[in-house]
Formats: structure tokens, C-alpha cells, sequence
């Protein structure tokens, strides 16, 4: 991966290489950025900037050889680590190692792919991924072998969130003080979750999401139009894994729409309504017989829906950049009933379904709760504390 093929992001590409370049290598660093901002392919961009000994900032220059193993993601000096759960390929104890042939297909189709996409692809979304103390038993035989090549050695650990707190704690003093010459590259999107003894002892570099500009110029060379790649990156909001999804129409978020509308409607019928009731119970059911992760991602994708409308009504429409493409619901009609009166409790209530299900809670249980919660606050009348604009 070369940093000619990373999208925007100028001043950490410069940032990376100039550092590199002066022999100031920290041996640990916490790349912090949202989805689809680039974080995977930063990091492969830099690992073989550093191995290979490349200069003058688009990693040319460098050892040849070692440049072409790179582009099968093959070299013996950059090892991997992300979130993994035991399938029919990995019955027991699963580690990266199991699923290698499918990441390096992954980090070429698809570097600015979520966890939910990786997940896909190795068919375990119905279960949660992890980083667990066996993985960190590997990372730790991994790295006490000397380079294969007397140069740097690199772990970059994708989704280190998802770092269980015996794998946290086994790999502690290694990241503390590691061998000579090997380096860390710990890439999440949530920095709340990373434990603080593990930030305490990384450099910690922030991704901003990705400039319109960018997206647009991805799109377009990846075949669309001007004016689709244009509207498309309006919606992406900074994140180009979701501009290709959408662009594809293969975005999950067009799965989440129709539950979400099915859901509101639902909802709006519910008052003094025992068939709606019903309807919300059979919605409930539906999104239950789906994998834990698809149902986080759907509660995630509501409270962004409920923030989204929340600006409208409030007259910050140039902020707004959500597309609901449900035929017959549009978000500014729907926007009146999110309001300074139930925002707070509506997220408060998606955020607690989000924590009962990652701890394995009864998805259909969980789902009717919130359905009933939900409609009652959607039925709140606003107050007049605020003035609309």
C-alpha cells in the first residue's frame, strides 16, 4: 500500500513520513478515527514505509523485493492481529492466524471496510469478535523471533477495541518496552474502549473523517459520475467505506432504513392501537432472528437517525447530510418528534439496548422493551423551552 493511494489526509501522510525519515519511530501508536477514514490503510502505507526504507514521502526509493511482498500483504516482518470467534474453520481457541488468507483478501478489496464487513466475510456475524489472551499469546511468540530481513518489525492490531481486558494485560509490558526495532500500530474507532494503561503507552495520532473533496475522487475512480460521486459524499459524511457501500447499493444502512421506518410507523399507530402493539412485537422478533453485531449497528444507525432529525427541527439543516430512501417517509416530517423534550431519553434507551445485547441479554426481550419505551417518548409533546428558529 502506498500513500499515493490513500485518500486526503495530506498532513498525516507528511506527519508519518517526516518522522520516519528523521529516525523518530515511536515503538507504539494508537491511530483514534472514525469508520471509513482510513486507519487500515495508513497503517499498511506506513509499515512498509519503515520496513522497506523507503524516502521522499510515496514510498519510493526503497528495497524493491521488499516493496513486492508488500503487495500481497506478505511480508515476514508485519504481522496482524483483529478480531476473530470461533467458526467451523477455527473450532476452538480461534486467532488471527486462522483467518490470514481471508484478511489479506480483505485489505485488498476492501482496506476501508468495518468490522461488520470483515465479519461478513468470514461468516461470524451472528457472533461477537475478539482479541483474546490467546491471540496475545501469539503477538508475543510472534515478536521475541528476531526480523526476518534485520529491519523493523510491525503488529498492527485492527479494531484494538475489541482487545478483551487478559489480552490487554498479557501484552502490556511488551508494549511498554518492546525488542529493538518493532513497532505498534493499534487502529480503533472507539478511544473510550481501549484501556488506559494500553493509551498511557502509545502515541496517540487522530484521523479527522475524510474531506468531500476525497470521497468524491475515490468515487470517481472507482466509476461513478461527477454528480453521483458528489451527492454520494455528501451522504458518506466522511466515511469512504460507506460511499462505496452506497454507491453499490449495497449498503447495510439501506436494511436498517426499512426497519426503522417499519418501526416508526409502527409506533405512531400504537396509541390506543392493540394491533400496532402486535406489529411492534413481530418487529421485534424479526430484528432478534439477526446476529448481535447487525443489531448494534442497527441501534447505532438509530441514534444517529434521532440526532439527524433533531437538526432539522431545530433549523440546522446545512449540518444534516442523513438520505432516508424509504418511499412515502421523509426525515423532515418526522423531524417535529425528536425535540429537547425526549432526545435525551430516546438516546439514553438505545444506548442501554446496545449494552444489554453485548452482554448477551434476550434480543427479543431487549427489542419489545425499547419498541414500547420508544413509542411513548415519540408520542412526548415538545416543550417551549427552546425557540426554533
Amino acid at each position: 500500500m502506498f500513500f499515493k493511494d490513500i485518500l486526503g489526509l495530506s498532513h498525516i501522510k507528511n506527519h508519518l513520513t517526516l518522522s520516519a525519515d528523521a529516525g523518530r519511530i515511536p515503538h507504539a501508536q494508537l491511530f483514534v478515527g472514525p469508520e471509513g477514514s482510513g486507519l487500515l490503510p495508513m497503517a499498511l502505507a506506513y509499515a512498509q514505509y519503515i520496513i522497506c526504507n523507503n524516502t521522499n514521502s510515496e514510498n519510493e526509493g526503497g528495497e524493491i523485493a521488499c516493496n513486492l511482498k508488500f503487495n500481497s500483504f506478505s511480508h515476514p516482518d508485519m504481522h496482524f492481529a483483529f478480531p476473530v470467534a470461533n467458526s467451523d474453520k477455527a473450532k476452538a481457541h480461534a486467532v488471527s492466524d486462522n483467518y490470514i488468507q481471508e484478511w489479506r483478501n480483505f485489505m485488498a478489496e476492501q482496506p476501508y471496510g468495518n468490522l461488520f464487513d470483515w465479519y461478513r466475510l468470514i461468516e461470524i456475524e451472528k457472533k461477537q469478535g475478539q482479541i483474546g489472551v490467546d491471540e496475545a499469546q501469539n503477538i508475543l511468540k510472534k515478536l521475541s523471533l528476531k526480523s526476518y530481513e534485520g529491519g523493523y518489525k510491525v503488529m498492527i492490531i485492527w479494531m484494538a477495541e475489541r482487545m478483551n481486558t487478559a489480552a490487554s494485560n498479557k501484552l502490556l509490558k511488551l508494549i511498554e518496552e518492546p525488542p529493538d526495532k518493532t513497532v505498534f500500530l493499534l487502529l480503533c474507532e472507539d478511544e473510550e474502549q481501549i484501556i488506559q494503561t494500553i493509551k498511557s503507552r502509545c502515541q496517540v495520532l487522530h484521523f479527522p473523517p475524510l474531506a468531500e473533496e476525497a470521497i468524491v475522487s475515490g468515487l470517481i475512480d472507482k466509476g461513478a459520475t461527477k454528480e453521483e460521486a458528489m451527492r454520494i459524499a455528501h451522504e458518506a459524511n466522511g466515511n469512504f467505506n460507506k460511499a462505496l457501500d452506497l454507491f453499490h447499493n449495497d449498503s447495510e444502512d439501506l436494511v436498517f432504513e426499512r426497519w426503522f421506518v417499519q418501526w416508526v410507523r409502527s409506533a405512531f399507530k400504537a396509541k390506543g392501537n392493540k394491533a400496532a402493539i402486535h406489529e411492534l412485537i413481530l418487529w421485534s422478533e424479526e430484528l432478534a432472528k439477526t446476529g448481535r453485531e447487525t443489531q448494534k449497528k442497527f441501534l447505532h444507525y438509530c441514534i444517529m437517525v434521532m440526532r439527524q432529525a433533531l437538526l432539522l427541527n431545530y433549523g440546522a439543516g446545512e449540518l444534516v447530510y442523513m438520505r432516508i430512501h424509504i418511499d412515502g417517509f421523509q426525515l423532515k416530517k418526522f423531524a417535529p418528534f425528536v425535540h429537547e423534550n425526549n432526545i435525551l431519553p430516546i438516546v439514553e434507551e438505545l444506548e442501554t439496548a446496545i449494552y444489554h445485547i453485548e452482554r448477551n441479554g434476550n434480543a427479543k426481550i431487549i427489542f419489545t422493551d425499547l419498541s414500547i419505551k420508544l413509542t411513548r417518548l415519540l408520542h412526548k409533546k415538545p416543550g417551549s423551552l427552546l425557540t426554533k428558529r
